[in-house]
C-alpha cells in the first residue's frame, strides 16, 4: 500500500492545525487544497498541493480542483482487491487513508441580510460532496470526518491501535451522509424558494439536535429536541429560558402549542394549554384582562400548565 497519505480540505478550520500536525507525527502523508493547503502551511505542517498530486491546476477559480481520477481512484479503490491495487498502480495512483473534510459554509451564506442568488450559489460545495461521500461508500478501508469534534478520536485510535476500528468509521461515515444529506436539503429548499416553486414533486427537510430531553411523552420514553436551521424566529425553538429546571418533551410540545395559538391574536391575549389540550383562552382590554378570563375558565386545568 505504501505510505499513508491524509486529504485534507475544510472550511471550518477549527483545531484544523493541530490535527494535521498530529497526524504528520503519526506518519501521514497531508495532501491539501486552496486555504487550507496555506493555513496548514503557516501552521508548519507539511503539505503536498493537490495539482502536484493530479498534475493539472486548479481552475474555474477554484470550482475544479479535486474531481480528478488520481483522486477518487485514492478514494474509493479496495485495499483487498488485487484488480484495483493493480489499476491503481498502473496509473500510479496513490491509496487515501484518510480524508478531512468539510463543506462551503452555504447555510451560514443564505444566514446573511441581504444576501444575493449568486454569493448563495457560489457557496454550493461540488467537489467536497463527491469526496465525502466516495470515501464514506468506501468505509470498509477509508476513515472519513466532517466534524472537528471527532479529530481527537481519531488520533487516540491511531495512537493506541495504529488505525481506526470498523465500528468507528462506520460511525463516521454515518455521519458524513447525514451531514451531505442535510446540506443538500438545505440547497433545495432555498432553490425551490428562488424558483418560485410552491408545489414541489419532492419536499425534503433537515432539523439540528438542539437538545437531548430527559425522557419522552412518558417516562419510559427517549426524546430530544430538533430545530430546523432556518426556522421561525418566533418559536419556542429560538427562544432563551431564562431560568428552571430543564424542559421537559411535554413542556415544549406544550409551549409550542400554546405560542401558535397566541398568535392567531392581534389584540392582548392569553392561553393556557395542559397536555396539549387549550383550557383556557381569553382577550382582553390588556394582558392582565386576557390572563384573568384564561383562569377563570378552568382555574383546575391550568395548575402545571403553560401559559402564552
Amino acid at each position: 500500500m505504501g505510505k499513508k497519505r491524509a486529504l485534507i480540505s475544510v472550511s471550518n478550520k477549527d483545531g484544523i492545525v493541530e490535527f494535521a500536525k498530529e497526524l504528520a507525527e503519526l506518519g501521514f502523508e497531508i495532501v491539501s487544497t486552496g486555504g487550507t493547503k496555506n493555513a496548514l502551511k503557516e501552521g508548519g505542517v507539511p503539505v503536498i498541493g493537490i495539482s502536484d498530486v493530479t498534475g493539472f491546476p486548479e481552475i474555474l477559480e477554484g470550482r475544479v480542483k479535486t474531481l480528478h481520477p488520481k483522486i477518487h481512484g485514492g478514494l474509493l479503490a479496495k485495499y483487498d482487491d488485487p484488480s484495483h491495487q493493480a489499476q491503481l498502480a498502473e496509473n500510479e495512483i496513490e491509496q487515501i487513508e484518510l480524508v478531512c473534510v468539510n463543506l462551503y459554509p452555504f447555510k451560514e451564506t443564505i444566514s446573511k441580510p441581504g444576501v444575493t442568488a449568486e454569493d448563495a450559489i457560489e457557496n454550493i460545495d461540488i467537489g467536497g460532496p463527491a469526496m465525502l461521500r466516495a470515501s464514506a461508500k468506501n468505509h470498509q478501508y477509508i476513515t472519513v470526518l466532517v466534524d472537528p469534534a471527532d479529530y481527537q478520536q481519531v488520533i487516540e485510535e491511531y495512537k493506541n491501535q495504529n488505525g481506526t476500528t470498523l465500528e468507528t468509521r462506520r460511525l463516521l461515515a454515518a455521519k458524513v451522509f447525514r451531514h451531505t444529506a442535510s446540506y443538500d436539503a438545505l440547497i433545495a429548499e432555498y432553490m425551490t424558494n428562488l424558483a418560485g416553486e410552491e408545489q414541489p414533486e419532492k419536499m425534503t427537510v433537515t432539523y439540528e439536535l438542539k437538545q437531548s430531553l430527559r425522557y419522552g411523552e412518558n417516562p419510559h420514553q427517549k426524546a430530544a429536541f430538533y430545530q430546523k436551521p432556518h426556522g421561525s424566529a418566533f418559536s419556542v425553538a429560538a427562544a432563551e429560558q431564562l431560568h428552571g429546571k430543564e424542559l421537559s418533551y411535554n413542556n415544549i410540545n406544550d409551549a409550542n402549542a400554546a405560542l401558535q395559538i397566541v398568535k392567531e391574536f392581534t389584540e392582548p391575549a392569553a392561553v393556557a394549554v395542559k397536555h396539549m389540550n387549550p383550557c383556557g383562552v381569553g382577550a382582553g382590554k390588556d394582558i392582565f384582562d386576557a390572563f384573568g378570563k384564561v383562569f377563570e375558565a378552568d382555574p383546575v386545568s391550568i395548575f402545571g400548565g403553560i401559559i402564552a
